[in-house]
């Protein structure tokens, strides 16, 4: 069986990523979103085990210390860590399945030390909309909202380390372009639009 490929996808937070990463999966088939563990609380509307696994720092440090890592990368962000589950990704890789990563930079650099991943940047059209978007979001205080901007602007200092770049400034636009991506690099590794293996009989 084909192997998957592993997607890496990263925005400043109030990118717009989520969204996106929603519609893209909804009308393209083949998908696995890996469901992060985090050591942050669950907004209002996220459940445990589809959003995030929502877990204490006791238990997100024992499962990082495990021999081999029990993560793919792991990194600290506003204060909470956040971490991938190897075993959970490889074997859906494994299995043939296409693997999407909603991460921050840090562990996207993490990832390209020890593996070879699709990488893409979903990018606000401006700082300005950014903090637009997160004002309108109504779940940060004021110094929160300055830490999130500060941090994206070392974010976005990133993008061009990544294979891919999308600017979220028209949505429909951008779902189409994060799905014109995954298609491009499953023809390039033999695979239909759906992600199964072409078959061509001479």
């Amino acid at each position: 069986m084909s192997r998957g490929i592993l997607l890496v996808l990263s925005a400043p937070s109030g990118g717009g990523k989520t969204t996106i990463l929603k519609k893209v999966m909804a009308g393209l088939p083949g998908l696995v979103f890996s469901v992060s563990h985090t050591t942050r609380k669950p907004r209002p509307g996220e459940q445990d085990g589809r959003d995030y696994y929502f877990v204490s720092r006791q238990e997100f440090e024992s499962i990082r210390d495990r021999h081999p890592s029990g993560f793919l990368e792991w990194a600290e962000v506003h204060g909470n860590l956040y971490g991938t589950s190897r075993a959970a990704v490889e074997q859906r890789l494994g299995g043939g399945r296409d693997v999407i990563l909603d991460i921050d930079v840090q562990g996207a650099a993490q990832i390209r030390q020890s593996a070879d991943p699709v990488t893409v940047f979903i990018a606000p059209p401006s700082l300005a909309e950014l903090e637009a978007r997160l004002r309108g979001r109504g779940t940060e205080n004021e110094q929160t909202l300055a830490l999130r901007l500060e941090n994206a602007k070392q974010e976005l200092a990133a993008m061009d380390l990544y294979d891919y770049l999308v600017v979220n400034d028209r949505l429909d636009e951008a779902v189409e372009s994060l799905r014109s991506i995954i298609i491009a690099e499953r023809c390039r590794r033999r695979r239909t639009v759906d992600g199964v293996p072409v078959q061509v009989v001479f």
